[in-house]
């Protein structure tokens, strides 16, 4: 027992607990999930079972009987500051396109298990969701960024002249660096960046990440970095390929894709 533990029971030893229920509960939603759940996944659950109960409290209770969470997720920041040309914000949230390949956007984030980290840079066309390139590496630099951008330029590449092509991303170093923006330049594609903090005017991509992440990451109790990399080659296939969309029609994104290519 922690000693925050044994001196709180000691301290409250006689008193009257309005919290006697939900703070039992709580300890037990803890351990449950092996010490994985902070206090925002103790309240959600609680709700589930129909406490009404205030996060904050939640968060007291937890404190008082040193529940700590072992796992802290830090999302992964590629943004340093103001290092090269910040580009306009093209896209402004308009996240609607009337073909393939307009309105593309990217962005990269950290995948960790145990104490291996692994990076996934992918490209997203808005017009249908496909991930048309991506690249998975245990470094987050301009490698990665060249090697995704390479499999959408064999792609754009190849569009009718009158297409045009914008590329969204966030305000991270990779975009401002100078040959990533040489390289967009020079295959005709316009770039386009989200404001400063501003995590909504790249939405789509987050929850492109949120869903894979929820589907494949979190789904399954991954003990190896490998191991999760075969799988998301597999599911982001499976994502392009086979998974259905409510706003595709019922199409995945490239059955979506090669339907009004053929119209």
């Amino acid at each position: 027992m922690a000693r925050s533990t044994f001196y709180y029971h000691l301290k409250t030893l006689g008193r009257t607990d309005r919290y006697e229920v939900e703070r039992k509960r709580t300890c037990e939603i803890f351990h449950e999930s092996k010490g994985r759940y902070g206090y925002r996944r103790v309240t959600m659950q609680l709700h589930n079972e129909g406490f009404a109960i205030n996060h904050k409290t939640v968060e007291r209770l937890m404190q008082e009987q040193g529940l700590k969470c072992l796992i802290r997720k830090k999302r992964y920041r590629s943004y340093k500051g103001t290092i090269g040309k910040i580009a306009p914000n093209i896209l402004n949230r308009d996240f609607s396109a009337d073909r393939p390949c307009q309105k593309l956007v990217t962005d990269v984030s950290q995948i960790s298990i145990g104490d291996k980290k692994s990076f996934l840079s992918p490209v997203l066309d808005l017009f249908n969701g496909e991930v048309l390139g991506y690249d998975i590496s245990d470094r987050a630099d301009l490698t990665q960024i060249n090697k995704m951008l390479d499999k959408v330029f064999a792609i754009t590449d190849k569009l009718p002249e009158e297409w045009d092509t914008t590329l969204h991303s966030d305000q991270g170093w990779q975009y401002q660096h100078k040959t990533y923006q040489e390289a967009l330049e020079k295959h005709g594609i316009k770039q386009s960046m989200s404001r400063k903090g501003n995590c909504l005017d790249n939405s789509v991509m987050e929850n492109f990440f949120g869903l894979m992440k929820s589907e494949l990451l979190y789904a399954n109790d991954y003990k190896s970095m490998e191991h999760f990399k075969k799988d998301l080659k597999e599911y982001i296939d499976w994502y392009n390929n086979k998974r259905i969309k409510m706003k595709l029609k019922g199409m995945s994104p490239v059955q979506y894709r090669a339907q009004y290519l053929r119209e």
